[in-house]
């Protein structure tokens, strides 16, 4: 089975192959192609994947008797795409430079710049969903039969994107609702491949409202202990009283949301925003592996630790949650789901996973077509929403307005008109202006070249 990662030179990409070594059912993945526009960030990827190769048990063994996955490199997409069983889409448009100056033009006009939350999600989707449409219709053309699946962000929206030129196959994914429910279970002493885990919403927009283990739902137990509601990354982020008044757990990403003033507050007053941290960062990783004498997956081990401690640092500062503890530092996997995803689908080895896909008949305030993210039954026919209870009032109307303003983003991507981008940004809950939106749309445009089709009245 060949599979094909689109944002092969990105910084995760190992992640995503040590997972790939761990399989050694009949139809694995024999052989990977990264795709990216960057050379040299494939040939320090490659490296770190060819050390992850050599230290695995069997690595030296051929693909086909249960070896590594052999590895090729290129930056011409239709070479990429072609032939290709499942293409792991994992891009990132505008580097991170984009995601530190989203951050940044939103921050001067006093509004979150966060890379899928608020401002900054719209600029980076106004930037990606263009791109993603090309590739979608590529892989129409170029290999009509492979299984697309979406990790870039703003991973909803861009899949809900792709989903107009390729259906129901692409499924996007997200490690971050897999790992609010493996902590959740954690806490609850449950085991988190048994539990049932009922969480409803759009990516990063989304709310666990119950944990069954055994026909029972354990999430009553949770919400009525402080202690165990203090245990956890969530439950420092927004406290046991605003999570027992709203009788769930929400998705750390929600925290942009319930505690914007202070979290926008923190973001102001940091030395360094996340996306130019990261920039810096990464920055340093690809520059050391330009030395053909650097040890290449140690020095990628060390620089994902440190990736890993800061994150959502300005949040846990706001919430005066302290550091990040070992335990939740353990995300869901999103390599693990992208794995599972494939073997179910290719396999027909049938499993439930919470996924980014067409909304159907799952969640009845939105359409068929507006793309959720539910617990999904996945089996060789692709992946299928479960039927989910209504969201209360509160939380519909956050999901219904977020996915109207998705609506406008690719509306605005299809038609190129400013108006439809500033409706957009206007209409977001964490925009509190039609004047900051036509600002934000100006400074936006200003800064990425790639928004200059934002052109039309």
């Amino acid at each position: 089975m060949r599979l094909t990662i689109l944002g092969g030179g990105g910084f995760r990409v190992p992640l995503v192959y040590g997972a790939l070594l761990g399989d050694h059912a009949e139809g694995r993945v024999t052989h990977v192609t990264l795709h990216d526009l960057d050379a040299g960030r494939l040939t320090a990827v490659a490296r770190v994947l060819a050390e992850q190769a050599a230290a695995a048990p069997g690595g030296g063994a051929s693909p086909k008797d249960g070896g590594a996955p052999t590895v090729s490199v290129t930056t011409d997409l239709d070479e990429a795409l072609t032939g290709a069983d499942f293409v792991f889409s994992a891009i990132r448009v505008g580097g991170l430079e984009g995601r530190a100056a989203d951050e940044r033009v939103a921050l001067a006009e006093g509004v979150l710049g966060q890379e899928t939350v608020g401002a900054g999600g719209i600029a980076y989707g106004l930037r990606t969903v263009p791109v993603a449409t090309d590739i979608a219709r590529r892989v129409a053309r170029l290999a009509p039969d492979a299984w697309v699946i979406n990790f870039t962000n703003p991973a909803g929206l861009v899949t809900e994107a792709m989903s107009r030129h390729l259906g129901d196959r692409v499924i996007g994914i997200c490690d971050s609702p897999v790992g609010l429910g493996r902590r959740v279970a954690r806490v609850l002493g449950a085991d988190p491949d048994e539990a049932w885990i009922d969480y409803v919403g759009l990516n990063h927009l989304g709310w666990v409202r119950g944990l069954r283990v055994s026909g029972r739902d354990e999430l009553p137990r949770l919400l009525a202990d402080s202690a165990l509601l203090g245990s956890f990354e969530e439950g420092r982020l927004f406290g046991p009283d605003w999570l027992r008044s709203l009788g769930a757990i929400p998705n750390e990403y929600l925290h942009y949301y319930y505690f914007n003033r202070e979290t926008v507050r923190a973001y102001q007053q940091a030395k360094q925003t996340r996306g130019a941290f990261l920039h810096d960062q990464q920055a340093r990783f690809y520059e050391e592996m330009k030395r053909p004498g650097t040890p290449a997956l140690e020095t990628w081990d060390r620089t994902r630790a440190e990736r890993e401690t800061t994150y959502m640092a300005e949040n846990r500062e706001a919430a005066g949650a302290g550091e990040r503890d070992t335990c939740d530092q353990e995300s869901g996997g999103y390599e693990k789901v992208a794995l599972s995803l494939m073997r179910a689908i290719a396999r027909n080895e049938r499993t439930t996973l919470i996924l980014n896909v067409r909304n159907r008949t799952a969640l009845s305030a939105l359409d068929s077509d507006a793309v959720i993210e539910v617990p999904c039954l996945v089996d060789a026919t692709g992946a299928h929403p479960v039927a989910v209870a209504p969201l209360p009032d509160h939380a519909t109307g956050l999901v219904c307005g977020v996915k109207a303003v998705e609506r406008e983003v690719l509306a605005a991507a299809e038609s190129g008109s400013r108006a439809t981008a500033v409706k957009a940004f206007a209409l977001h809950p964490l925009v509190d202006s039609v004047s900051v939106a036509g600002r934000l749309v100006d400074g936006y445009t200003r800064e990425h070249p790639g928004l200059a089709y934002l052109n039309r009245k």
